[in-house]
């Protein structure tokens, strides 16, 4: 990226914030130089004046190399760099003792200890808080402050500095070194957190990716699943009726070549993100393609006025039951009801033929043996979308039933199914073939 600033442009977000924590920490050196090396040119006299500016800048340099190196350790780009951090303490120990030598020995003047007192304390702060970038534990980095505070009581003491004058220079000294050691943890703190959240933000683009393709398979194998039996069956079917010299085997073939096309266009739909499945074609498919089958198949519902989400559902549900009918088993009926009771839509589907079964089995499919297939899974990620449940097993001697249940919004009152004749079976509701197949 070109012109003024484009270097900065093209920073991302956490970069920008370590280019300026950087030059944050590399602007400390020259506060340190223009806040106690300088002065000390006007209070106290030469040659001693250019000894303190000499020691002071070196001790400013030594924590901005320092603090460089110490913050690409927090990034995990080089190792802790020991031997400059005990190289910094050590300096600041020394110029902190001589500074407090001149103050108290030094050349007499109004201000000249005061000018070398300042540098003692500044020397402590700005090494105590430099160093506070090594350390990560707030504990420890409070033991540095009250430590540096205390030592230079103990070292004012014996250098026969008055008790309230020491007692200031250790108040001071935690003061300007807390600020400053606060500032390092407030700086590394945020330059982490700005880190952390965005690895969440990849993170999270990451999760967002792999469960797009997750529904993409899902969507791709409902769709698929189903038309591909069709397909294979009347194939088959034509297949024989061509060896038996049947014309109807024409016939055959060419709802096989609509069911492709219409397969086509599904997956297109399921590519773009837009496919939804409609209940009552779903149900009608369902009825069409399980009479071709030779399936006796009986539908009851559906129930108009159903919240598209929730028909969307169960239409997902509807045909990925009609593709386990056609895929596994041998059934001979199959019944689908549909029904509304007390705020909840239930679909029921079953079916005989269910080989390696028997009475007594359990029913929940929450409990029954994983690991069967995606089918039912992705079911359940769809039922969970609208708060609904899944259950599906064995109800009673060489029967399969499937059962899906939706709570209705409170808003939602969906016109009620006729009920079914007493001792009778629930009423079909006409689903021609002629809705598929047209």
């Amino acid at each position: 990226m070109s012109g003024r600033g484009g270097w900065w442009r093209g920073k991302s977000t956490p970069a920008k914030v370590e280019t300026y924590t950087r030059w944050s920490f590399h602007t400390f050196p020259l506060v340190e130089v223009a806040a106690f090396a300088l002065p000390a040119f006007g209070y106290v006299p030469a040659p001693v004046n250019w000894i303190l500016f000499l020691l002071v800048s070196a001790h400013a340099a030594l924590g901005a190399v320092t603090a460089s190196l110490t913050l690409d350790w927090t990034r995990g780009r080089r190792p802790l760099p020991v031997r400059l951090l005990w190289a910094l303490g050590t300096a600041t120990v020394v110029i902190a003792v001589v500074s407090l030598v001149v103050a108290l020995h030094g050349p007499r003047g109004a201000d000249n200890g005061a000018a070398a007192g300042t540098v003692f304390v500044g020397v402590l702060s700005f090494g105590i808080g430099t160093l506070a970038l090594s350390v990560r534990e707030t504990r420890r980095m409070v033991y540095g402050v009250l430590g540096a505070a205390l030592g230079a009581g103990a070292v004012a003491v014996p250098a026969s500095v008055p008790a309230p004058a020491a007692a200031v220079a250790a108040g001071a000294t935690v003061l300007a070194a807390g600020f400053f050691t606060f500032t390092s943890a407030f700086s590394v703190w945020m330059l982490n957190s700005v880190y952390e959240l965005d690895e969440a933000r990849e993170t999270r683009a990451r999760l967002a990716v792999a469960e797009e393709r997750l529904r993409f398979g899902r969507d791709l194998h409902d769709v698929m699943g189903r038309n591909l039996a069709v397909v294979a069956l009347k194939s088959e079917l034509a297949v024989q009726l061509a060896r038996r010299g049947r014309p109807e085997a024409v016939e055959q073939m060419i709802e096989v070549q609509r069911i492709a096309r219409e397969t086509q266009r599904e997956v297109r739909e399921v590519v773009r993100g837009y496919r939804e499945a409609d209940l009552r074609t779903e149900l009608a498919g369902a009825q069409g393609v399980l009479t071709a089958a030779g399936i006796d198949c009986e539908v009851s519902g559906p129930v108009p006025g159903l919240p598209a989400e929730i028909q969307s559902a169960l239409g997902w549900v509807v045909r990925e039951a009609t593709t386990n009918v056609l895929r596994h088993g041998d059934a001979g009926r199959c019944a689908v009801s549909l029904r509304v009771a007390e705020g909840r839509v239930t679909l029921t589907v079953e079916n005989d033929g269910a080989p390696g079964i028997g009475t007594g089995s359990r029913t929940d499919t929450e409990t029954a043996e994983p690991g069967r297939g995606s089918g039912l899974a992705g079911l359940r990620e769809r039922l969970r979308e609208v708060d609904g449940v899944l259950r599906a097993g064995p109800a009673g001697d060489d029967l399969f039933r499937l059962t899906a249940e939706v709570p209705l919004p409170p808003d939602s009152v969906p016109e009620q199914a006729p009920a079914p004749e007493p001792g009778g079976s629930p009423r079909p509701v006409p689903c021609p073939v002629s809705e598929v197949t047209s």
